[in-house]
């Protein structure tokens, strides 16, 4: 994008000193240290990437999220096809999981999360996707316009989209139509393909060489750990391996990479799957690709064998933790996925200045 940057100073003056620039609170209240905390990048989209988010920021104020921007449906679908611009929603999403838990933090999490109820054409919108989309406009740069929305809800991380183009997800489905059940179909849109009633064969993007945004590059590149899931597994975790240059990323990096499984196969495109099944398909879409831990909920691992046999094809070790939220939703848990997180961190890391 290209364009003018406006004078913001009022705007800037909005922006609370409270939060942004300080190092996060560690448990009991005690600030960290600056230079004492991992840098962490999170990556994924939707609801999985948000409690990923929610639960990090809760152990490290040195974090970055790296969202897909694939998303066709809804209100990021309708601005997408409108205005040509990134599918916001995602963005979003992770924007409102790094909002503080003051009452700054948390006003600002409802409102952006908003949308709006009429009978015109700003049904289902969402207040933070308009403010997003209207900051591009205006700014001509998704990063710092993401940036500035940040400052603006006092976002303890940064967020960044994985490419700066729009990206059509793709899929190879067995069983599409139920009326060919045997027949593979070419199924095209993110939306799409969450919800198919066949099997998932394989999935692509278009273009099929999408540039990566430098900073995603650079986050990953620097960071001390990667985390990777959970979330929908073929339209919000694997479209980051079918990025080139976030592969190369991925796989140069001297972080720790660490894959956090879903704590139930998702209708539709991963019905039926066991928690291996989820690794071997990452593998054939990123066969080069090394982890380092793969985290599971312990509840939901019926074979820890074959699970420990899957991940050892990656190089990983596998770490089971009671991570769902204790109502039996399938729902990861804040708290208990930051005390899994913390205690990977420690356990698996190299011996770093947060140690």
């Amino acid at each position: 994008m290209t364009g003018r940057t406006p004078r913001l100073g009022r705007l800037r003056r909005a922006v609370p000193e409270t939060r942004a620039g300080r190092p996060v609170e560690a448990r009991g209240g005690r600030p960290r240290r600056r230079g004492t905390q991992p840098k962490v990048v999170a990556l994924g989209g939707g609801m999985g990437l948000s409690a990923s988010l929610a639960a990090l920021r809760r152990i490290t104020g040195d974090l970055t999220a790296v969202v897909t921007v694939a998303d066709d449906g809804g209100s990021s679908g309708r601005l997408r096809d409108e205005l040509g611009v990134l599918p916001p929603g995602d963005l979003r999403k992770a924007l409102a999981a790094l909002c503080g838990d003051d009452d700054w933090g948390q006003t600002w999490a409802r409102v952006i999360q908003h949308r709006f109820q009429s009978q015109g054409e700003i049904n289902g919108h969402a207040v933070g996707n308009l403010l997003i989309v209207a900051l591009w406009e205006q700014l001509g740069d998704h990063v710092q316009a993401l940036d500035l929305v940040g400052k603006l809800l006092g976002a303890q991380g940064r967020v960044l989209p994985m490419s700066a183009v729009p990206l059509e997800l793709q899929a190879l489905v067995k069983g599409h139509d139920p009326a060919r059940p045997e027949d593979v179909d070419t199924v095209r849109g993110q939306a799409t393909v969450a919800l198919t009633p066949g099997e998932v064969q394989s999935v692509h993007l278009v273009p099929h060489d999408p540039p990566a945004v430098p900073e995603a590059v650079a986050a990953v590149l620097d960071a001390d750990w990667v985390v990777l899931g959970p979330g929908s597994w073929f339209s919000s975790v694997m479209p980051h391996l079918l990025v080139p240059d976030l592969l190369d990323a991925l796989m140069e990096t001297k972080a720790r990479r660490v894959l956090v499984l879903n704590l139930a196969p998702q209708p539709g495109e991963t019905e039926g799957f066991s928690p291996q099944r989820h690794l071997e398909v990452l593998g054939r879409h990123a066969p080069k690709l090394a982890l380092d831990v793969v985290l599971a909920d312990e509840a939901a691992v019926p074979d820890r064998d074959s699970l420990a046999d899957a991940a050892q094809r990656f190089g990983a070790a596998i770490e089971l933790a009671p991570v769902a939220r204790p109502d039996g939703t399938p729902r990861h848990d804040p708290e208990l996925l930051a005390a899994a997180y913390d205690r990977i961190f420690r356990m698996h890391g190299r011996i770093g200045p947060w140690r």
